[in-house]
This record gives C-alpha cells, structure tokens and sequence, in this order.
C-alpha cells in the first residue's frame, strides 16, 4: 500500500450477514482492497441478542479480509439500525459574536439545536444540519465567515437506544477492534446509491435489509426523515419456507435465483425444483406460486414505507421518486411495484467502487458496507473520538460541521 493511501474499513452487523469491506483513498478515489463476510448469529432486527455469536461472527468476516487485504484491521467504522433507532427535527437559534460567523458560532448552534428533551436511555449518534438561516436569509450553505447577528439552523437529530449502542460497541471491543464512530445504516446507504441530483430534487431511499427495511427521505439536498420497519427480506424468505414447505436454507436460495414480485411476469410453463423437509423427495412446483408468496408481502413493506412517507409531509417535494437497495432489491420486478405502490418512479441502487477482483460487491447486498467506507474516507481527515462501552457519550457533534455540509447540500 502507497503512503499516500489511506486504509479505511466498514463493519456492517446485518441481521443475516456480518460485512468487513477495507478500501484505500488514493488518487484515483476509494477501491476496495479486501472483503470478509461470515453469517450473523447474534442478531435479530439489527439489535444484538447474542454476544459471543456476534463477537465470533466479526471475528471471522475479520480474519477473511484480513487475508486478503494483507493487512491487520484494528479500526472500522460501523452502522446501526433497527426499530430502537429514530429521527426527528429540531431548531437552534443563537446571536453572532463579533458579528462574523465563527466555526464556534457553527457548533454552538448545532448544541442549541440539540438541546431538546431526550430520554435518560437514549443517545444521540447524529445531528444532521438541512439549512443555515442567517438574519432574514434562508438556505445558506456555510455561513463561516458571511456577516449576521442571528444564525439558527435546521437539524435532523437521529437518536438510538444507549443499551443497544454499548452491545455494538462491545462485540467489536471483544472482537479486538477498535470503533472510529457509529454511522445510521440508511445514511450510509445513501452515500453509496444516491446522486447529489437526487438528494437535491427529492428522494425516498428504502434499504429493505435482511430484519429490518430502513428508510432516509432527502428533500433539497439534505434529509429531511429517517424511520426503520422491523421487516426485511428475513420475512419474505420465511414466507416461501411455510407456503412451500421446505427448510429456509432452500427458500433463500429460491427467493435469489428464482423469485420474482408478481406472478403475472412468470411464464405458466415454468417450474422450480423445491425440497421437501425431513428427508422427503424434492418436489417441482410452478414458479407462479412463489410470485404469489413474493407480492404480498413485499407489497407490505412498500406500503409501510409509503405511510412513512406521507407521514414525513414531503411527498410532494420528492421529485426524484424511490430507490431500492439492500438483498432483496435483486427480485425481478422490485422497482415495477415500487412504482406501484408508491405511485412514483422507482430504481434499484447499485452502489459505486473500484477495485479490480471486487465485483461481486459492486451491488445493492453491500451497500450499507460501501457507503460505510465512503463515510469513513469522508472522516478520516478529521480527529475522530473513539468509544468503548465503558465511556459511551455520543451526544458530541460527528465530524467537523464542514464535512457535513459538504456531503449534504
């Protein structure tokens, strides 16, 4: 590895899969060096439930990127979601000194913005600036160095359970690593699937992950809503286990090479070879019938995001429509009712990387990893706390306010 490279690492403790993504910064941008993944055990709804089986399955995605990197990870950047986690929006308003706006005047306003009542059980892991006002003028980008006596700002404050942030941080601290901070999943997401032209014009991001589908809604370049559903394509596999009747290691193969989000776009002549349970023959089946199991319940899930949406009060802001991302993404025909249900235009995210060797994952399952990466290249240039779960306090300001910006308007 050059000097002038930068090794930077992404943890994602999914529900089904444990990711360890390592990337360098060098002057062609972020290529992926080394990949390790290893099954999750210890999770459930992206919370942990099981310390050692999650310890050892970080343990494992550890030593497979390791060996192939050729290089020893000890810092990585991870991501947090499920039902625990949640959003809400907030103002801070404060007077200028000097009459010239300071990067103290920056983050003084963001603890003015912050201070709102939060329960003894929660943490803050992210305040988000949407847009600086400054006296009368509304939508200032930076206001570092511009002339005022009033700043105030807008945030999005994302806030999650404290026990369920110690048991992540601890798992990686017995894991032997040390965590550089903790990112929002869908945040992550979105950096590695959305274009600044989306974010700008409005968008719905909708990250359906293995036990939860997580959902980031930008509106002019900066996000507006986060919420998370405890649904995710855990459920659609278990629902082709019970209608066909056969182990879920078999219907998470059939949902990936044969599924498929409505029955009408299967042929009536095709069928599928299903394996029976205790030790029966296999036995084929019409694919019609697990187009049949597929809609219902992913039509659920976008229905449940859409009553986020219109829940956030932006649905007439989000000119871009919806992007899909995560596993379940890959089923044919997704995105067809997407469109759908939510009754915008829809796509599924392909998150962006090099890295000769790495196609595989050049797609929608690694995302969250992708865009961990990208998050931590986008830090590492500033002086990051690192946590333990012995002096957790997250209620800090992430990053300098610039990085911020520059990502988010």
């Amino acid at each position: 590895m050059a000097k002038t490279e930068q090794m930077v690492v992404g943890l994602d403790l999914g529900t089904t899969k444990t990711c360890v993504l390592v990337g360098v910064q060098g002057e062609k941008g972020l290529e992926i060096v080394g990949v390790g993944t290893a099954p999750s055990l210890g999770l459930r709804k992206g919370v942990v439930v099981n310390l050692d089986s999650t310890v050892d399955s970080i343990r494992k995605a550890v030593v497979e990127a390791e060996k192939i990197c050729g290089q020893k990870i000890k810092v990585v950047q991870t991501g947090i979601a499920g039902s625990h986690v949640q959003g809400m929006n907030s103002h801070g308003i404060i007077g200028v000194k000097d009459r010239e706006v300071s990067q103290n005047d920056v983050e003084q306003v963001l603890d003015a913005a912050r201070a709102v009542a939060i329960p003894m059980d929660r943490e803050v892991i992210a305040t988000i600036p949407q847009q600086f006002f400054l006296d009368d003028q509304e939508g200032v980008v930076d206001p570092v160095g511009m002339s005022g006596v009033r700043l105030e700002v807008d945030v999005h404050i994302v806030t999650a359970a404290a026990a369920s942030l110690q048991n992540v941080y601890r798992c990686c601290n017995r894991a032997g690593l040390d965590v550089s901070g903790v990112v929002l999943q869908q945040l992550a997401s979105s950096m590695a699937v959305l274009t600044s032209e989306e974010r700008e014009l409005g968008v719905v991001l909708v990250d359906i992950g293995g036990g939860t589908t997580d959902i980031a809604i930008y509106v002019e370049g900066s996000i507006s809503y986060t919420a998370s559903l405890p649904l995710g394509g855990n459920q659609v596999t278990n629902d082709i286990a019970i209608g066909l009747r056969t182990p879920m290691d078999a219907a998470e193969k059939i949902k990936r090479h044969y599924g498929c989000t409505t029955a009408q776009m299967i042929g009536q002549d095709e069928s599928i070879e299903v394996p029976s349970v205790g030790g029966r023959p296999p036995r084929k089946l019409s694919r019609q019938i697990l187009g049949e199991i597929i809609e219902p319940r992913l039509e659920e899930i976008f229905e449940l995001a859409n009553r986020e949406l219109h829940k956030s009060g932006v649905y007439d802001q989000v000119v871009s429509g919806v992007v899909i991302t995560g596993g379940t993404a890959l089923v044919p025909g997704t995105a067809e009712l997407a469109e759908k249900v939510f009754e915008l235009q829809a796509r599924v995210g392909f998150p962006e990387a090099q890295g000769s060797g790495f196609e595989a994952v050049k797609s929608p399952v690694y995302a969250t990893s992708i865009g961990l990466l990208k998050y931590a290249v986008q830090e590492s240039g500033t002086n990051r706390r690192r946590y333990s779960p012995e002096g957790l306090k997250l209620g800090g300001f992430f990053g300098k306010a610039g990085a911020w910006l520059k990502d988010f308007f």
